[in-house]
């Protein structure tokens, strides 16, 4: 499996974070990474392409209008979840995905920053 960065997520979860949407949690993000029963929730009601604002990782090879396209999330539908960005910086870097440790190191960063002030 090669996974992409996904620019679109990038985008919107530095505009939820500038508007105020984030928590700065310390929590664990098993405890706030939303479950099947609320990612299908979320889709009865929502595009699939609004579903893939909350996932850092493109899945190509997958069909654009299935869930399995969609990896690395970090948010809970709602807000970005600091523990969330954690959780994808770490599992990218141990995957090899730069480019999505990246992505989630700089969202963390400015999350950490905004919540500072």
């Amino acid at each position: 499996m090669s996974l992409t960065l996904n620019p679109a997520a990038v985008q919107f979860a530095k505009r939820l974070i500038e508007d105020g949407h984030y928590k700065n949690d310390q929590g664990h993000w098993g405890e706030h990474n939303p479950k099947t029963a609320a990612q299908n929730s979320y889709l009865s009601k929502h595009e699939i392409e609004e579903y893939g604002q909350w996932h850092l990782g493109l899945d190509m090879s997958k069909a654009e209008d299935t869930k399995g396209r969609y990896h690395f999330p970090y948010g809970d539908f709602k807000t970005v979840h600091r523990d969330g960005l954690i959780a994808a910086k770490e599992r990218a870097a141990q995957q090899g995905y730069t480019d999505i440790e990246q992505a989630a190191d700089e969202l963390l960063q400015t999350l950490e920053a905004k919540a500072a002030k």
